[in-house]
């Protein structure tokens, strides 16, 4: 009668495991399996200590590479982040309501959020921040200035794809509209603007930075106060103004400069 030996019980093959494991796409356990083994036998550990610290590091690995692509989706046209934020800059802003925000609460409750403030206070820092970190919160976000957002609708009113972009716009959780109101607007932009507005009221949480208070948002809107009164009342449905105030901080650092005799650095085309 033949018997099994222990250690053919405990031997394994693992070029086989690791085709079981390819083909269930867990690769970070192909990557790891071996080494949290080791880690484990040499703990004591038991078999399902083993197997939750393994998938802890796929589900973690998963997270990384989805924030990844998120942040690479949103479109975002520079890295900032808030801690790269100067609050000493803008003494006035209120740091605690802030750091609030970047909790992206605000963006499950769909709730918005309008930064206002003269320019170069750091309205397109604090939402492209902002922005960033409801990414790696696993939120859908997409970045537009105010001026592409006008023209990804005149593109697709053109092409017959206005229902697409705006059934696309719906799958976001959060679209950031930047500078508006640093342009004005012809009357066909702004109701562009104010259907896209429209399709976001209550479905769709915003990040809105302006130069102007909402009094004179009718400029914007090619001076229709009707049209820029309508708009407002739904963006101010469930919003946090948050006011910056202060003067441009990169004025106040180029006289700074100049005051110091230090020289004015010019910057290359990439970094316009």
């Amino acid at each position: 009668m033949s018997t099994t030996s222990t250690t053919d019980v405990l031997t394994h093959n693992p070029v086989l495991l690791e085709s079981y494991l390819k083909t269930l796409r867990l690769p970070t356990i192909v990557k790891e399996y071996a080494k949290a083994a080791r880690q484990a036998g040499e703990r004591g550990e038991s078999h399902e200590a083993y197997l939750e610290r393994l998938s802890e590091l796929e589900v973690h690995a998963r997270d990384g590479k989805a924030a990844i692509r998120r942040l690479k989706q949103a479109g975002f046209p520079v890295d900032k982040d808030l801690s790269g934020f100067d609050f000493g800059s803008v003494p006035g802003l209120n740091r605690k309501k802030v750091l609030e925000l970047f909790t992206c609460r605000f963006a499950r409750e769909k709730a918005s959020v309008v930064w206002m403030g003269a320019p170069g206070v750091g309205k397109s820092h604090l939402a492209i921040a902002l922005g960033r970190e409801a990414c790696r919160r696993g939120l859908s976000v997409k970045f537009f200035t105010a001026s592409q957002l006008v023209n990804t609708y005149i593109e697709a009113r053109d092409q017959r794809q206005v229902m697409r972009l705006e059934a696309n716009i719906r799958k976001k959780d959060l679209i950031i509209v930047d500078e508006l109101g640093y342009l004005p607007l012809d009357l066909h932009a702004a109701e562009h603007l104010f259907g896209f507005f429209s399709q976001c009221y209550e479905q769709v949480s915003l990040v809105v930075t302006t130069n102007l208070p909402f009094a004179e948002w009718p400029s914007i809107f090619a001076g229709d106060a009707r049209l820029a009164g309508a708009l407002i009342d739904r963006l101010t449905h469930r919003v946090h103004v948050m006011e910056i105030p202060g003067d441009s901080y990169r004025l106040k650092q180029s006289l700074k400069s100049k005051e110091g005799g230090e020289p004015t650095v010019k910057a290359t085309p990439s970094e316009k």
